[in-house]
């Protein structure tokens, strides 16, 4: 939660001590009609304490990143941290209850059919034609990437500003302005498993027995193992992230034989429970996030973010607008995203492993043998460091994954919701039970 700072109030009444009370007054009315008579309320805005309620999860909200927009532009971000589960409930039940949503682009099937969310006027967002394309067209560096599960670009845009359907083709509307994604992989801790790990099957192989984990969030935890059955030969989906009630079952079957076999120590689902298993060495290979692979080295102990031949399982978030937002406020949340995309807190989030969404203007904020470690996966020739300061990386390290055009091009699929949700989260729920 971004701490609170009260901001210095100024005296909107000039104070004339000759002046008596009636002159005084009147002068007032005056010149608050001479104000309003021009249409500017300089004083009284200077007074008025702007403040965007901002949902999301917490791995998302910085407080480095509020504070920076407060020093920018004197707005206030009050944060309210909930899952990502809570997120989508309250953008459907509750679009009163906050100003700015980040969430998941496989969270828009639940929430755009509500008509909670107003289209993004693209006309209004500076950078708008700059955002990656592979959001826009589904592609990196020209060659189109894996599209099962909720790609970003078959939900980017809608019919209008109001409309409650997406288009298949680009409009005036986007559905959110992306801030932040990546490629998932597993993590593992090469010092303690000594060889090669080149495929998701090795999350089974019995030689991790006791040693394995994997997300205990239904929604991503399936895709997870799905990428895990069809590298064991299994089965092949015609859509990982739409499985058939059948495919499913085959999926939590594979799950519940390997768990009740003891092949996991854990099933987490918060960030940190993560970077404590890895570090502890309980575990050696998971479902991992790549700031947690980053959070794990810091402590100075070794773990990889895992290329896999079969590709990696993509994520991306976004800011929305809730249709209960308007005048000063909806001005205020357009003066955010186009703050957000202008560079600075692209480089900051660049530098703790994700991507941002406008690639130039983050570029512009970092040195360039920064820029070369993260996005173009050379060799660093200089210590790589966090947003604060911790060493990352030692010279001559390289990103795990390589460059960005190796890893979002090599996306196999992204999280989703599917038509089955319920079933399937009830099918998970009996894995986690068994």
């Amino acid at each position: 939660m971004a701490e609170n700072e009260s901001g210095k109030t100024q005296s909107a009444v000039p104070q004339d001590a000759a002046s008596d009370t009636s002159n005084m007054r009147r002068n007032v009315l005056k010149g608050t009609a001479a104000i309003l008579a021009s249409g500017m309320f300089p004083a009284i805005h200077a007074q008025e304490k702007l403040v965007l309620r901002y949902l999301g999860t917490a791995v998302n909200q910085d407080k480095a990143i509020a504070d920076k927009f407060k020093a920018d532009t004197g707005i206030e971000i009050q944060y309210i941290p909930v899952t990502t589960d809570e997120v989508t409930k309250r953008a459907v039940t509750a679009p009163n209850s906050f100003d700015l949503i980040d969430t998941e682009y496989f969270s828009l099937k639940k929430i755009v059919p509500t008509g909670n969310l107003l289209g993004i006027d693209v006309k209004r967002i500076k950078n708008a034609d700059k955002i990656t394309t592979l959001f826009t067209k589904g592609e990196v560096a020209g060659k189109k990437v894996g599209d099962q599960g909720t790609a970003p670009k078959k939900v980017m845009y809608l019919e209008g500003a109001t409309s409650k359907k997406f288009s298949a083709t680009p409009t005036q509307f986007m559905t959110l302005i992306p801030t932040v994604y990546n490629a998932d992989t597993l993590g593992i801790r090469p010092d303690l498993i000594k060889r090669p790990i080149d495929s998701w099957k090795e999350l089974l192989n019995p030689e991790f027995k006791g040693k394995a984990a994997i997300l205990n969030i239904p929604s991503i935890g399936i895709m997870d193992a799905a990428m895990v059955v069809e590298a064991m030969g299994i089965h092949k989906y015609k859509d990982k992230g739409n499985m058939t009630k059948a495919e499913i079952d085959l999926t939590i079957k594979t799950l519940i034989e390997a768990k009740k076999a003891g092949q996991f120590r854990a099933l987490w689902k918060d960030f940190n429970e993560s970077v404590n298993l890895m570090a502890s060495g309980e575990v050696v290979i998971q479902s991992m996030w790549s700031p947690a692979v980053t959070a794990v080295r810091t402590k100075g102990i070794a773990c990889t973010f895992q290329p896999l031949k079969e590709g990696y399982r993509a994520w991306a978030a976004g800011f929305g607008v809730p249709k209960t937002v308007s005048g000063k406020k909806a001005d205020a949340v357009y003066e955010f995203i186009n703050w957000f995309l202008d560079g600075w807190a692209g480089a900051y989030l660049n530098r703790q492993g994700y991507y941002s969404a406008v690639l130039e203007t983050a570029k512009a904020k970092m040195e360039a043998y920064e820029w070369a470690y993260w996005m173009e996966g050379k060799a660093a020739t200089q210590d790589i460091k966090s947003p604060n300061g911790d060493v990352l990386a030692k010279v001559g390290a390289v990103r795990d994954g390589g460059s960005y055009e190796q890893r979002m091009g090599g996306i196999a699929c992204w999280n989703a919701v599917m038509d089955e949700n319920e079933y399937m989260v009830r099918k998970w729920n009996e894995f986690v039970a068994a």
